[in-house]
């Protein structure tokens, strides 16, 4: 029976990586796979999942008005798994749409994404998922600045801690830190 999978984590918690081996195992096996990310990340071009170590895979971009119930019927009806990169921008819709591919196609929807943005709000996308998603799981990571586990982004700008602005701006390590409670609170400034 097919599910609809949410896993989650801070920055730099090995999100699309973990997509990447997954589509990787599937491939290895000759199961077809349909690798799918958000288009707001344009940083190594449209449709791109891109590891922080270095792998990358084309897949399609995700437009805020895509129908992902079409576009996996019309696209990869055959699917053995849906992979979703940055899952954290899909509007409501979207992860309804999803969770129809689940239910109706019998094809497993895997989503990875951030959980909360750096005001420790959730993504609409998130909350969504966590609604829908058959199974969560959280991918850990440490902070930044100690050992204890991630749960926040400690977004930064002008090497200052920055907790205001848009929502959704899209950067990497120069522009997050992934950080537990206490120092998304006390981030020391000399670290940054």
């Amino acid at each position: 029976m097919a599910q609809l999978f949410f896993r989650y984590g801070a920055m730099n918690a090995g999100k699309s990586i973990e997509v990447l081996k997954v589509a990787h195992n599937y491939e290895e096996q000759g199961k077809q796979v349909l690798l799918m990310t958000s288009s707001l990340d344009t940083r190594d071009g449209e449709g791109q999942i891109v590891s922080r170590i270095g792998l990358r895979r084309e897949a399609f971009a995700i437009q805020n008005d895509t129908n992902l119930f079409a576009v996996v019927q019309e696209k990869c009806p055959a699917a053995a798994c849906v992979l979703i990169d940055e899952a954290q921008f899909l509007t409501i819709e979207q992860v309804q749409q999803i969770a129809r591919v689940v239910d109706e196609l019998n094809i497993p929807v895997m989503a990875f994404g951030l959980k909360n943005d750096s005001q420790n709000r959730l993504f609409a996308g998130t909350e969504a998922l966590l609604i829908y998603a058959d199974k969560i799981e959280e991918m850990k990571t440490i902070c930044w600045f100690c050992r204890k586990k991630a749960t926040m982004n400690l977004r930064i700008t002008n090497g200052q801690p920055d907790y205001g602005g848009e929502q959704i701006q899209i950067g990497g390590n120069e522009s997050y830190y992934p950080v537990c409670r206490k120092h998304y609170f006390n981030p020391p400034i000399n670290q940054i």
